[in-house]
């Protein structure tokens, strides 16, 4: 009897076995994750939204501007106004005006040698002198400085003529 409760218990054991094996498959089976569900596709809309465009403040009306004071009635053959007599002053060389002036044992200006290039009205400037003064005080010089010579002597001293 004994082979037989033996047998009993062979034939019974590869039963169980397949039995438990198989309900742990199931078992764990149920803790898995259910599968994902596919992705959702999302539409988005972006709709522009305008910007107001500011309206500017009216202008005022501009001020009126004060009327300017009449100008003075000409009188006819008024005198020219009086040159004031003064000194001449070197600037220093320019354009239309490079020669060297010469000077008295004091300092001031007395004569300058015209060279090549100048001209009358910038030998006044250089000198700070208006060219009527200029041309009073050199009455060799004609056609109002229009012509001045190469080598030709202009007097600088205000107090001297020719």
């Amino acid at each position: 009897m004994r082979q037989r409760g033996t047998m009993a218990r062979a034939g019974r054991g590869p039963h169980v076995a397949a039995v438990v094996f198989t309900g742990s498959v199931l078992a764990l089976a149920g803790c898995s994750a259910p599968p994902a569900p596919p992705a959702e596709t999302i539409y988005v809309t972006v709709t522009a939204t305008p910007t107001p465009t500011p309206t500017p403040p009216p202008e005022a009306a501009p001020a009126p501007e004060p009327e300017a004071p009449p100008a003075p009635e000409p009188v006819p053959n008024a005198p020219a106004p009086e040159i004031e007599w003064g000194p001449a002053y070197d600037t220093g060389s320019i354009a239309g005006a490079t020669g060297t002036p010469e000077t008295a044992g004091d300092g001031s200006l007395v004569r300058y040698v015209v060279v090549s290039g100048d001209s009358f009205f910038d030998i006044a400037q250089r000198f700070d002198l208006p060219q009527q003064q200029l041309l009073r005080m050199n009455p060799q010089i004609h056609d109002f400085g229009e012509t001045v010579y190469i080598g030709q002597v202009i007097n600088l001293d205000w107090t001297q003529t020719g």
